[in-house]
């Protein structure tokens, strides 16, 4: 169960997160790419932060992640020069790509008939066996 403080700490590194994430989208001249902050989980003593990403289009999810990823340094320098009046300390970054929307996106179509897993079965994932 997350505290008030983790929450209020989640939803500010999120809205500055978004802000410095789509200044770089401009800043790069980076055209039909969305990078937005669906969710930050920060942990009980507030060192880590695990920052959900969604990224649109999702095929450019993984390279996308992985430039995020190498310039964590920066963006933590950056989140930092925008939020040391509230935190004292800034929580390590982790960043994942937040792929519910896609799982939704696939109940839909399966619900839909389009992919439907009951009609063919062969959607479905196979089980190992253990």
């Amino acid at each position: 169960m997350e505290s008030n403080r983790q929450k209020k700490i989640g939803s500010v590194l999120q809205k500055d997160l978004v802000d410095i994430l789509q200044g770089e989208v401009r800043k790069n001249g980076i055209a039909n790419l969305i990078i937005s902050v669906s969710k930050v989980n920060v942990t009980t003593d507030l060192s880590i932060a695990k920052v959900f990403l969604s990224i649109f289009p999702a095929e450019k999810g993984p390279e996308i992640l992985e430039a995020i990823r190498s310039n964590t340094p920066l963006i933590k320098h950056d989140l930092s020069q925008r939020v040391k009046l509230q935190l004292r300390k800034v929580p390590n970054l982790l960043f994942y790509i937040d792929d519910s929307l896609e799982y939704i996106e696939k109940i839909d179509r399966a619900l839909a008939g389009e992919e439907n897993p009951i009609e063919n079965r062969d959607l479905l994932a196979k089980r190992k066996k253990s």
